[in-house]
C-alpha cells in the first residue's frame, strides 16, 4: 500500500476523501470469490415511485436483491408492516422480493392503493427500496350536459371547450367528426394545450354540426367521446336577409360586414403570466391569438436568447417547446401576435425549479479493519434539497450507535473500522419537488492476499503490439502489486510500463526482448503471494504481395498472388475465400503456395477472393475483386402479338448481360419477299426495355431478329422471330419532292422522287403524271409511266405556269390523290431592255440611276432583277483615255433604281441596264453619259525632306496619285518639337500647284520639325501626309534616328504598313495603331527583328484606323501618324473581255468554225445519218448574255481589273482580296450588304464583285431536237 504522510487537522475531511480513495476495496467478479465472502444486500431491482397500474391485471412489485448471505425481504405499506400470510390475493416470489395481488380472481386494485417500500436484509445489513406509491389508473365517462349550438358571426372569434374528464394518468384530447376523420387545422383554427379548439376568426366553411372531442386513456386503451358540438356561422349577407324578413320598412336595419380587427389573445388572458417547471423537464408555452386577417405568432425571450437546439416551435408556432430545461432558462417569454391592423402580447414569466438530483451519490465502501473510510451523499435541488441518513433501513439518530461512525451533513465518516461496522446506509435527499434515496453499504472484511490469475501462464504476442500480463488479485487490507522481470530482476518501473489497478501489467509496444518471465508479487498486513508469468513476441504475420483487382472475359485465366511473410516459429495457414465463403469444389480452382488461379473462367466465378492468413496470435486478410465480363448473351423467346395490318408487338427475354449492363436493344427485320437473307435496322430501344410496338408496311413478309448491347459488345442476334406477311394495298403516299422545270423554252421537266420498295405497299408499282396549263379552262393531260423518276413534257408555250401532280399506283389501286405544284415551262431570253434611263449625281463618287421595268410578259421567265453596266470613259482632269473597264452591279427582284458607289471624282461615265431572267440577260438599254464633279484630292504620293543644315531644310513632293479635280494648291504646315516633344507653334505655307519642291529657311539649328503636307482642288483639302526632320548642329550631319514615310494598304480585315527608317542600327520597332477619332488607348504589336514592314490583322471592314511607328529604347521616339481606311466587304473585280479586240477576233473565228460543223451535221441529219452530239462550251460568253451563277444567285459581277490581260480560267483577286490603294480611295462599305456587297429597298447596292464568269451548261432531254445553228451563233453574239 501507498505510504501514509502526516496532514494537519485542517485537511481532515480531504483525508478522509483519499482514503475512500485508497483504501476502498474492489470485490472482483470471480465466481469462487464470491462464494467465499460476505456481503451485504444490494437493491437490483425495483418498480417506479409513482406506479400506475391497469385496474384489471395484477399488480406487480418488483423488488429484487442480492448479498451474501442471500437477503430476506419483507414489505411495509403505508408505513407500517404490510403481513402478505394474512391476505391471500398477495404472494411473494420464491428467493425475491418482488409482491404479486392478485387482481384479476376477485381482487380490486381500489383496495391496494398506497405507499409500498421494500426491505433487503442479511447479517450484514438492510438495504431498502423507493417510496412505491401504487394507483389504479382511471378513465371516468363525461358527464352529461346539454350542448347549444354555437351561432358565430362570420369573422368573429370562437372557443370551442373539451373539459374532458380528470383521468389518471390524463388522456390525450383530440378533434374529430362523425366520420372519424381527424379536422383539419391551420393558423387560423387549431387545438390548445388544454384541448379546446381555437378559431381566430371563423369562416362561412366552419359550419358543421360535428365537432367531436375524444379523450383517449392509454392505461386501459380506451377512448371517451364528448357529445357533438354544432357551429354555424352566419355570413353578412345572410344575417341582412334575416334582419330584413323581420323588420317593418321603416325599420333601420343592416348588420355591419365583415370587418379587419387587430390581434386579442384568447389564451392566456391578461398581459402578464408565470409558469413553473422542473429540470429536465419539457416546457410547453402557448399564445393563441383571435383577430382578421389571422394573425401570425413569433416569441422572444427578454434580455437573452431562444436556446439553440433545445426550441422548437409546434401549433403552426402557437406554441413554444424548449425540451431539457435547466435553470438557466428561467426568464421572461414574450409571445407577440400581429397583422396588418396591429398586435397583442403576452409575457410568461418562467421558473425552473429541480427535484432533487445527485452530484455525489454515495458508493459501497469494502474496507480492512482498522481502515478509515466516507461515505459522500450531495445532492442540488431548487430549492435546495434536505439531507437525511438511514442506516439498515433507521433514521441514523435512532439506530444502534457505532463509535468509528460520525455523521456530518452530507457525509459519514469512518475511523478504525471494526467487522461490526459492517452496514447498509440510506441518503435520502429531498424537497417539495420529490426526492432521492440511494444505498451504499460498509462491508468490512479481513483476507490475506490471493492472486486469481493461473500460475505460469504463458503469453504470447505480436512485435509492436501491447502484451497485457494479468495478476487478478484480492485481499483486505487491499494488497499491494509489485512486479518483477528474471530471476534476480529489480522491481519494474518507468514509462515503458503501465501498471493497472486490477493488477495487470502493461506493455505498451511490446519488442522482441521483452520476452522473458515476469512475477508479480501481491502483500498486505495478513500475507504475501507471488505468480510467475511468461512472455514471448513474435514477428508478425504479412502479406507483402495482395491480390489486386481483375477484369476478365468468359473463358480466360486469372490469377490472385498473396505472398506472406511469418514469425518461424508460427505456423501459418492459408485460406482464400470467395464471397466469404469457401472455394468452389471444382478442379478449375487451383490453391498454389502464393497463389489462386481460376482456369477457363465462366461467368459464375466472379466475386470477391479474400485470402486469409492465420496464426494463433493474429490473422490478415487481403481481398480483391473480379468481374467477369462478356458481350449479352442474345435475347430469346422473341414472340409477336397483337398483329394488325400495320403493326405488331414484339416482346423478348433478355440474355444474361455478363456483368456488363445491356445499354439498348437492336431490333432488325428481314423482308423474305423482296429481299431474302438481308436484314435490316428497324429500331432501338433502352436496355430496360423488352417489349416494342413496330409499324409496319404491307406487301413485306416480315421476320424479326433482337440483338443485345453491352459495352463489351453486340451479342449474337437471337433467333428469327415467325414470318407475318402483311396485306398489299394501295400505296399510302405518292413521291415527293415533285418539280416542273423547263429546260427548253419549249419544254416541262416533271420530277419527283421514287417510292422506296416497301413503300409500294403491293405489286406493279408505277405513276400518274398528270399536267395542264394553269389559269386556261384546259382538262388534265395524264399519262401512266414505269418506276421512274422524270416525264419530259414538249412543244410547250415559253414560260407559262403549269399546275402538275404525280400518284402512285400499284394492282391494287391509287394513293390517295395527290397535292399540286406549280411548275413553269422553260424560259428564253428577255426580249426588251430597260426604258427611260435617268442618272443623277449625288456627289464625287455616287450616282443614282433609275429604268423604268420592262413588261412582264417580256421577260420570258422569272424575273431575277437588273444589271447595270458601267464604266469611265475618261478623266475630266488629265483628258486621256484608258482601256475600258465595265463594272456589272446587280439589283434582285423588280427594283427601278440603285446606286452606283465607287466612281471616280471628275471623270466621264457611260452605263447601260439590261434585265435578267433564269436564262440570262436581255438586250442592253442605250448607253447614258454622266459626269462627276469634282472632289478633294487624295495625298501627295510622297514627302522626302533632305540636305538639312543649320537653319534650312529642302522638301520634295509628288503629286497626288487620284488629284479628283483641277489641283489649285498645296498646303503645308510644320511646328518645331522639343525634347520632351511638346509640339511648338504651327506655320502655315500656300504653295502652288505646278511646284515640287520648296527649301525652308530661317530654320532653328538642331531643332526638330514635324510637317503637314497636303494638296487642295477647288471643293477641298485631301488627306495630308506628315514627316518629320531635324536641322543639324554643325555642319556635320549628325545620325539622328527617326521613322518616316510611313505607308499603308489596307485591304478588308488587314492592312499592310511599311516605313523608312534612319538611324542607330538593331532598333526594335513597334507599331500603335486604334480607330481615328477614338479616345481609346493604342493598341501595340511588337515587330519581329529589325524590319521595316508589318501586318496588322483582325481589323474591321470599312472602318478608319490612325497608325505610327515607334522604336523600342529610343525614348518613346516614333514616326507621325498616319490614317488609312479599311475595305468593304467586297467581292473582287473582273476585266470584261468582251470588248477586248482579240477577243473578238477569237470568238468570230471559233463562231465560224461551229457554224460549219453544225452545217455539216444538219444536212448529214436530213440525208438519215444519226449522229450522237455532245457539246461543252468553254469559251467566255458576253457579259450582256451572262446568265445567274447557280451556287447562290447571284448575277454578272464587279470587274475592275487594271491588267489588259484577259483573265485566265478561274482567274481571281488574290486570296486576301488585297485592295490597292491607288485602284480606288472609294470605299463600298456605306452602299454593301456583308461580303454580297446588296444594297436594301432604298435603291442601295445589291450587286457583288467576282473575279470569275460562270457559265451554265447546255440541259438536254432525249424528246429535245438538235440545236439550231441561229441559236448556236446568239450564244457568242
Amino acid at each position: 500500500m501507498m505510504k501514509k504522510k502526516s496532514i494537519s487537522a485542517s485537511k481532515a475531511s480531504l483525508v478522509f476523501f483519499l482514503c475512500q480513495m485508497i483504501s476502498a476495496l474492489d470485490v472482483p467478479l470471480d465466481s469462487k470469490l464470491l462464494e467465499e465472502l460476505l456481503q451485504p444486500p444490494t437493491i437490483t431491482q425495483q418498480s417506479p415511485k409513482d406506479y400506475i397500474v391497469d385496474p384489471r391485471e395484477n399488480i406487480v412489485i418488483q423488488c429484487e436483491a442480492k448479498g451474501k448471505p442471500p437477503p430476506s425481504f419483507s414489505w411495509t405499506r403505508n408505513g407500517t408492516h404490510f403481513d402478505i400470510d394474512k391476505d391471500a390475493q398477495v404472494t411473494m416470489k420464491p428467493n425475491s422480493g418482488t409482491l404479486v395481488i392478485n387482481i384479476m380472481n376477485g381482487g380490486k386494485a381500489e383496495a391496494y392503493e398506497g405507499v409500498y417500500q421494500c426491505t433487503a436484509r442479511n447479517e450484514r445489513g438492510a438495504a431498502i427500496s423507493n417510496n412505491i406509491v401504487i394507483r389504479p389508473s382511471r378513465s371516468p365517462l363525461w358527464t352529461k350536459e346539454r350542448l347549444e349550438p354555437n351561432h358565430v358571426r362570420e369573422g368573429d372569434s370562437l372557443v370551442l371547450h373539451c373539459r374532458p374528464p380528470v383521468g389518471l394518468p390524463p388522456p390525450i384530447i383530440f378533434w374529430m367528426d362523425n366520420a372519424f376523420q381527424r379536422l383539419p387545422q391551420s393558423e387560423r383554427v387549431s387545438q390548445g394545450l388544454n384541448g379546446d379548439l381555437y378559431f381566430s376568426n371563423v369562416q362561412p366553411e366552419d359550419t358543421r354540426e360535428d365537432y367531436i372531442c375524444y379523450a383517449r386513456f392509454n392505461h386501459t386503451q380506451t377512448i371517451q367521446q364528448k357529445q357533438p358540438i354544432s357551429v354555424k356561422v352566419f355570413s353578412m349577407d345572410s344575417l341582412n336577409d334575416t334582419i330584413a324578413a323581420n323588420l317593418s320598412d321603416t325599420d333601420i336595419y343592416g348588420a355591419k360586414p365583415v370587418t379587419e380587427r387587430q390581434p386579442v389573445l384568447l389564451t392566456p388572458t391578461g398581459s402578464t403570466s408565470t409558469k413553473v417547471e422542473l429540470r429536465g423537464n419539457v416546457l410547453l408555452l402557448e399564445c393563441i391569438a383571435a383577430g382578421l386577417p389571422t394573425p401570425v405568432i413569433r416569441w422572444i425571450k427578454e434580455g437573452g436568447e431562444l436556446p439553440a437546439n433545445r426550441t422548437f416551435f409546434e401549433n403552426f408556432k402557437k406554441t413554444l417547446k424548449i425540451i431539457d430545461v435547466s435553470e438557466a432558462d428561467s426568464g421572461n417569454y414574450k409571445c407577440i401576435a400581429r397583422n396588418i391592423l396591429g398586435s397583442a402580447h403576452h409575457v410568461i414569466s418562467v421558473t425552473v425549479k429541480a427535484a432533487p438530483y445527485w452530484i455525489t451519490a454515495p458508493r459501497n465502501l469494502v474496507l480492512s479493519p482498522g481502515e478509515d473510510g466516507t461515505l459522500i451523499c450531495r445532492a442540488n435541488g431548487n430549492p435546495k434539497p434536505d439531507i437525511s441518513w438511514l442506516a439498515n433501513g433507521v433514521p441514523i439518530a435512532i439506530a444502534p450507535e457505532d463509535p468509528s461512525r460520525k455523521v456530518d451533513g452530507d457525509t459519514i465518516i469512518f475511523s478504525h473500522v471494526q467487522e461490526r461496522s459492517s452496514a447498509v446506509y440510506q441518503c435520502n435527499a429531498s424537497n417539495e419537488y420529490g426526492y432521492l434515496l440511494a444505498n451504499a453499504f460498509v462491508n468490512v472484511l479481513a483476507e490475506p492476499p490471493r492472486i486469481l490469475t493461473t500460475a505460469n501462464k504463458l503469453y504470447q504476442v505480436i512485435a509492436d503490439s501491447p502484451a497485457l500480463l494479468d495478476c487478478a488479485y484480492f485481499g483486505s487490507p487491499k494488497p499491494e502489486i509489485e512486479w518483477f522481470k528474471g530471476v534476480k530482476g529489480s522491481i519494474l518501473r518507468g514509462n515503458e510500463y503501465i501498471f493497472h489497478d486490477n493488477g495487470t501489467l502493461e506493455i505498451p509496444v511490446a519488442q522482441k526482448d521483452s520476452t522473458g518471465t515476469y512475477t508479480c508479487v501481491a502483500r498486505n498486513e495478513l500475507g504475501k503471494i507471488q505468480n510467475e508469468v511468461h512472455l514471448e513476441v513474435k514477428d508478425p504475420t504479412m502479406i507483402i504481395k495482395q491480390p489486386e483487382y481483375k477484369v476478365i472475359q468468359r473463358y480466360g485465366q486469372v490469377s490472385f498472388e498473396c505472398i506472406i511473410k511469418h514469425d518461424s516459429t508460427l505456423l501459418p495457414t492459408v485460406i482464400w475465400l470467395k464471397d466469404n465463403d469457401a472455394l468452389p469444389d471444382d478442379e478449375r480452382f487451383l490453391v498454389g503456395k502464393d497463389n489462386l488461379t481460376i482456369m477457363n473462367v465462366t461467368d459464375k466465378d466472379d466475386g470477391t477472393y479474400t485470402c486469409i492468413v492465420n496464426t494463433t496470435l493474429d490473422s490478415v486478410s487481403a481481398s480483391a475483386v473480379l468481374t467477369v465480363v462478356a458481350r449479352p448473351n442474345p435475347p430469346f423467346d422473341l414472340e409477336l402479338t397483337g398483329q394488325l395490318e400495320r403493326s405488331v408487338e414484339l416482346s423478348w427475354i433478355p440474355g444474361d448481360e455478363n456483368n456488363s449492363p445491356i445499354t439498348n436493344f437492336v431490333i432488325e427485320y428481314e423482308d423474305g419477299l423482296h429481299e431474302p437473307g438481308v436484314w435490316h435496322y428497324q429500331t432501338e430501344v433502352p436496355g430496360t426495355q423488352t417489349t416494342v410496338q413496330l409499324k409496319l408496311s404491307p406487301y413485306v413478309n416480315y421476320s424479326f431478329r433482337v440483338i443485345a448491347v453491352n459495352e463489351i459488345g453486340r451479342s449474337q442476334p437471337s433467333e428469327p422471330s415467325e414470318q407475318y406477311l402483311t396485306k398489299s394495298a394501295n400505296p399510302d403516299e405518292n413521291p415527293s419532292n415533285v418539280q416542273g422545270i423547263g429546260s427548253e423554252p419549249d419544254n416541262l421537266v416533271i420530277t419527283w422522287e421514287s417510292l422506296k420498295g416497301f413503300q409500294s405497299n403491293g405489286p406493279g408499282l408505277q405513276y400518274k403524271v398528270s399536267w395542264r396549263q394553269k389559269d386556261v379552262d384546259d382538262e388534265w393531260t395524264s399519262v401512266i409511266v414505269a418506276n421512274v423518276s422524270k416525264y419530259i413534257v414538249s412543244g410547250t408555250p415559253t414560260f407559262v405556269p403549269y399546275e402538275i401532280k404525280v400518284q402512285a399506283l400499284n394492282d391494287l389501286g391509287y394513293a390517295p390523290e395527290p397535292s399540286e405544284v406549280i411548275g413553269h415551262s422553260g424560259e428564253d431570253l428577255p426580249m426588251v431592255a430597260p426604258g427611260n434611263v435617268q442618272v443623277h449625281v449625288i456627289n464625287s463618287t455616287l450616282a443614282k440611276v433609275h429604268w423604268d421595268p420592262v413588261p412582264l410578259k417580256t421577260v420570258r421567265g422569272h424575273l431575277q432583277g437588273y444589271k447595270v453596266y458601267y464604266w469611265k470613259v475618261q478623266s475630266l482632269s488629265r483628258r486621256s483615255r484608258r482601256h475600258v473597264e465595265k463594272k456589272i452591279l446587280t439589283f434582285k427582284g423588280n427594283k427601278t433604281f440603285g446606286m452606283l458607289p465607287g466612281l471616280e471624282p471628275y471623270s466621264s461615265y457611260k452605263l447601260n441596264v439590261r434585265v435578267v431572267n433564269g436564262k440570262g440577260e436581255g438586250p442592253a438599254s442605250p448607253d447614258k453619259v454622266f459626269k462627276t464633279p469634282e472632289g478633294v484630292p487624295s495625298s501627295p504620293s510622297f514627302l522626302k525632306i533632305t540636305n538639312p543644315t543649320l537653319d534650312s531644310l529642302t522638301l520634295e513632293w509628288g503629286s497626288p496619285t487620284h488629284p479628283n479635280g483641277v489641283l489649285i494648291s498645296y498646303i503645308l504646315k510644320f511646328q518645331p518639337i522639343n525634347n520632351t516633344h511638346e509640339l511648338g507653334p504651327l506655320v502655315e505655307i500656300r504653295i502652288p500647284a505646278n511646284e515640287s519642291s520648296l527649301i525652308l529657311k530661317n530654320l532653328n539649328y538642331s531643332t526638330r520639325y514635324k510637317f503637314y503636307f497636303n494638296a487642295q482642288t477647288s471643293v477641298g483639302s485631301g488627306s495630308q501626309i506628315t514627316e518629320e526632320a531635324v536641322t543639324i548642329m554643325d555642319e556635320v550631319q549628325p545620325l539622328y534616328p527617326r521613322i518616316r514615310n510611313v505607308t499603308t494598304a489596307a485591304a478588308e480585315t488587314y492592312a499592310n504598313i511599311s516605313w523608312e527608317y534612319e538611324g542607330p542600327d538593331h532598333a526594335n520597332f513597334y507599331v500603335e495603331y486604334g480607330v481615328a477619332g477614338s479616345k481609346e488607348d493604342w493598341k501595340k504589336e511588337i515587330v519581329n527583328g529589325s524590319r521595316s514592314f508589318f501586318v496588322l490583322k483582325g481589323l474591321t471592314p470599312g472602318t478608319a484606323y490612325k497608325v505610327r511607328v515607334g522604336a523600342e529604347g529610343l525614348s518613346g521616339f516614333r514616326s507621325s501618324e498616319d490614317v488609312f481606311e479599311t475595305g468593304p466587304a467586297m467581292a473582287s473585280r473582273q476585266v470584261d473581255i468582251a470588248t477586248q479586240g482579240w477577243f473578238i477576233g477569237l470568238m468570230c473565228a471559233v463562231a465560224l468554225l461551229i457554224l460549219i460543223l453544225l452545217i455539216v451535221c444538219f444536212i448529214r441529219r436530213n440525208k438519215g445519218g444519226k449522229y450522237p452530239v455532245k457539246e461543252k462550251e468553254d469559251a467566255h460568253a458576253d457579259p450582256e448574255i451572262q446568265p445567274m451563277k447557280e451556287d447562290d444567285g447571284t448575277f454578272g459581277e464587279y470587274s475592275d481589273a487594271e491588267d489588259h490581260k484577259p483573265l485566265k480560267k478561274g482567274s481571281r483577286t488574290p486570296s486576301d482580296r488585297t485592295v490597292k490603294k491607288e485602284d480606288s480611295d472609294d470605299s463600298l462599305v456605306d452602299y454593301g450588304e456583308g461580303v454580297n456587297g446588296q444594297f436594301n429597298e432604298d435603291g442601295s447596292f445589291i450587286g457583288q464583285y467576282s473575279g470569275k464568269k460562270e457559265k451554265e451548261p447546255a440541259e438536254g432531254n432525249e424528246s429535245s431536237e438538235a440545236p439550231s445553228p441561229v441559236n448556236a451563233m446568239n450564244s457568242f453574239v
